[in-house]
């Protein structure tokens, strides 16, 4: 379990496939501390085990299903991602439940401002209206975010400066593909 809080940008080194894993190595710094091979990171929201790990690397490795199903089959070495430590029980909990098990792949429509305001507008997959609730929580890229409003088959979020500067929404934009995972609390059985 994750909370949706990134702790760090890390960047991608490098990827070797090796039969039908893929094997990812991430620079990172903080979560490298109390972490061994074993653990689960999410990585752009994904959850993913350490299998090795080095003074300043990480090393992951996926199957083409979490290829197919996130974003990260389509990483380049020297991009950022997303980093976050799975929960620790005794401490705060900042964000809102995240598995780490993204639900769709999606796409940013358009990033702009209302009322003063950053803004992406992310496009909503097929029959996921119903997981969409304004003023509720979701992860995009494994970050924890509000929704501020729905629109015919998108939904909208703000985003702080914090925020901005600290993840890889600074870097996305219109087109891009964003790992989706809605909140647990608004899944229900129909």
């Amino acid at each position: 379990m994750f909370s949706g809080i990134v702790e760090e940008l890390g960047q991608l080194k490098s990827i070797s496939r090796s039969g039908k894993i893929t094997t990812m190595e991430i620079a990172a710094d903080k979560v490298l501390e109390e972490t061994g091979i074993g653990d689960s990171v999410a990585v752009n929201g994904a959850c993913l085990t350490i299998v090795k790990k080095t003074a300043r690397s990480l090393f992951f490795e996926a199957m083409p299903e979490t290829l197919k199903a996130t974003n990260l089959g389509s990483l380049k070495v020297s991009d950022k991602v997303n980093l976050e430590r799975s929960l620790k029980i005794g401490q705060r909990l900042s964000g809102h439940f995240v598995t780490g098990h993204i639900d769709c792949l999606s796409i940013i429509r358009k990033k702009g401002y209302i009322d003063g305001n950053l803004s992406f507008e992310i496009v909503a997959p097929a029959g996921s209206m119903d997981y969409i609730l304004p003023k509720g929580a979701i992860a995009v890229d494994g970050i924890s975010l509000t929704i501020a409003k729905k629109g015919p088959g998108t939904f909208f979020v703000y985003i702080i400066p914090h925020t901005l500067g600290n993840t890889t929404l600074g870097f996305k934009g219109p087109s891009d593909k964003v790992n989706i995972e809605f909140d647990i609390l608004a899944k229900r059985p129909a």
